[in-house]
């Protein structure tokens, strides 16, 4: 949802942030890079080592490049093809390594039961779902656009889950994962209907080479 309606709202403070950067000479590529390896590191670094706090505060930073590199692009002129598919990757390893840090901070530091590990892990694999949805059936010619849980969701309530344990509320991790995997089982619902019913989901396809 907010990928959708957060855009105009966050362009107060992006845009300065792009043309600050653009005049250094980082183009929006290299700043995708430097904004994953960062946010990366930060994640399983912090988490599994309990600096919950830290990496929080850290990864909303290092994540926020991932709105400054797409303004990058437009202020240049316009993205390209490999540059969105350099950043879709990119937001693929990252919700990664934050899903599969929470899960080895709950294995390792929480103990926790193998239940919360589970949903942990599914909502890693879901966010990936959710994610390839879109990218596969906008390939087919359809259109998916929003969804109950997209990337800023994701972000906002794993790492709004990470600080507030971090300053002691128990259980606010294993909270905000469940949250994550109703909200995104629903999601994976939500975004199939649209393809569903799109004007184009019943036109045949070309077959995959050497079929």
């Amino acid at each position: 949802m907010l990928s959708v309606h957060g855009r105009k709202p966050a362009a107060v403070v992006v845009e300065p942030v792009a043309k600050g950067l653009l005049g250094i000479g980082l183009t929006p590529n290299l700043t995708t890079l430097i904004g994953t390896f960062a946010t990366m590191t930060a994640m399983v670094v912090l988490i599994p080592t309990g600096h919950l706090v830290a990496a929080a505060v850290l990864s909303t930073v290092f994540a926020a490049f991932d709105m400054v590199d797409g303004t990058m692009a437009r202020l240049r002129g316009g993205g390209t093809a490999f540059g969105a598919t350099l950043d879709a990757s990119c937001d693929r390893l990252t919700d990664g390594a934050l899903f599969g840090a929470i899960a080895m901070w709950l294995v390792y530091v929480e103990n926790a039961p193998a239940v919360h590990v589970a949903a942990c892990l599914a909502v890693l694999v879901l966010s990936q779902t959710i994610s390839y949805i879109k990218a596969r059936a906008e390939a087919g010619g359809l259109k998916v656009i929003g969804g109950l849980i997209e990337r800023p969701e994701r972000l906002i309530l794993a790492l709004g889950g990470l600080a507030l344990e971090g300053f002691g509320v128990h259980n606010a991790v294993v909270v905000s994962i469940w949250i994550l995997l109703v909200g995104s089982l629903f999601t994976v619902v939500q975004r199939l209907v649209f393809a569903a019913r799109d004007g184009g989901a019943d036109s045949k396809i070309a077959p995959p080479a050497g079929a």
